[in-house]
């Protein structure tokens, strides 16, 4: 048999779209994106389950945080031990997720934009939210599937007694497709679920009587219009602006600062001082230069109603004078010629 004939002919375009829709998919669906029963990606929902394998619950003691990174990512998720153990850290920063589903012991970074220690340093375990989501996964409640290498399962979803996906939200960017939704008030959501249970027709605006808006973990303040706000709930598309909160505090001799109580989702607090002191400096910047332009009006207005008018009236002073001289001068110049006139005829 000849080799060429083990070989099909296939259009190039084909062999494109079934290639790129296969790595599509697996974006979409093993990677990027959260599943909407559980609010989890795969890297996410593979920790928690490693952890829960390792018997690292609330009340248990913690663990090397490198022990389940090396667990996970030999039995559920060969894709590096960095990038699972950043998801990790993620999951065990306040500061980041609005329900922490890890608690972390040790370094796990800070609102300033530090890193964590590495993850020899540190130890982890399992929140009580993170077994709400988990509660029922041995007692057949969900679907299993084999792992990568065929040896173990794992589960296909958690139980999720927990509303992870709208309590914590999720963003991720796969292929044609993204998503960004913002953590919400978790006593709101059980509200806003109360009444949809009671009432299963219940409207988006009358839902958002019970979920007003998101709540971030680091607090802040919402710059949008209450329009703006049921629009983007109503269609799923739309953004919201935030800012800090601040207040003023006053001391002594007149004095007062200004403190900072939430800043906005994501912002580094360590970039956030530099453009506070950025601003600052230039806020100073400018009030030099307003004096500056403010005394070089006063040099003008001085000049224009001071300096100019002197000058003038000291001008036509001169002029005036001048012409006087030259009149005195015209009349010794008459009186002298005439004196000689007077002498040549005798007298």
């Amino acid at each position: 048999m000849c080799i060429r004939d083990r070989y099909q002919d296939i259009e190039l375009i084909d062999a494109l779209e079934e290639r790129y829709l296969a790595y599509a998919l697996t974006t979409i669906m093993d990677r990027a994106l959260p599943d909407s029963r559980d609010g989890l990606k795969p890297v996410h929902r593979r920790i928690l389950y490693g952890m829960f394998k390792l018997s690292l619950k609330a009340n248990s003691s913690f663990k090397k945080s490198a022990r389940v990174v090396g667990d996970v990512m030999g039995r559920f998720h060969p894709h590096g031990d960095q990038a699972i153990y950043d998801t990790l850290v993620r999951l065990a920063q306040d500061f980041s997720v609005r329900w922490p589903l890890i608690d972390g012991q040790g370094n796990f970074g800070n609102i300033d934009g530090d890193n964590a220690a590495a993850m020899r340093y540190t130890e982890a375990r399992l929140t009580t939210i993170a077994e709400l989501l988990l509660e029922g996964i041995d007692e057949d409640a969900v679907e299993f599937r084999s792992t990568y290498d065929e040896v173990d399962t794992e589960p296909v979803v958690l139980p999720s007694n927990f509303p992870n996906l709208l309590a914590n939200g999720s963003s991720g960017i796969a292929v044609g497709m993204a998503t960004s939704i913002p953590p919400h008030n978790v006593e709101e959501l059980c509200n806003a679920s109360l009444h949809l249970i009671k009432h299963r027709n219940a409207s988006y605006q009358k839902l958002m009587e019970f979920i007003p808006g998101p709540d971030f973990p680091t607090g802040g303040q919402v710059l949008e219009f209450e329009s703006n706000l049921i629009t983007t709930y109503k269609t799923g598309k739309g953004g919201f602006r935030l800012r800090a909160k601040w207040e003023i505090e006053n001391e002594k001799r007149g004095l007062w600062k200004i403190i900072v109580t939430e800043i906005p989702y994501q912002v580094s607090k360590g970039k956030l001082i530099e453009k506070i002191v950025k601003a600052a400096e230039m806020e100073a910047t400018l009030k030099r230069l307003l004096a500056e332009i403010e005394s070089t009006k006063r040099r003008v207005n001085a000049l224009e109603f001071k300096v100019i008018p002197e000058m003038e009236e000291a001008r036509d002073f001169i002029q005036l004078r001048l012409e006087e001289m030259e009149r005195e001068e015209t009349f010794r110049l008459k009186r002298f010629k005439n004196k000689d006139n007077w002498s040549n005829m005798g007298f």
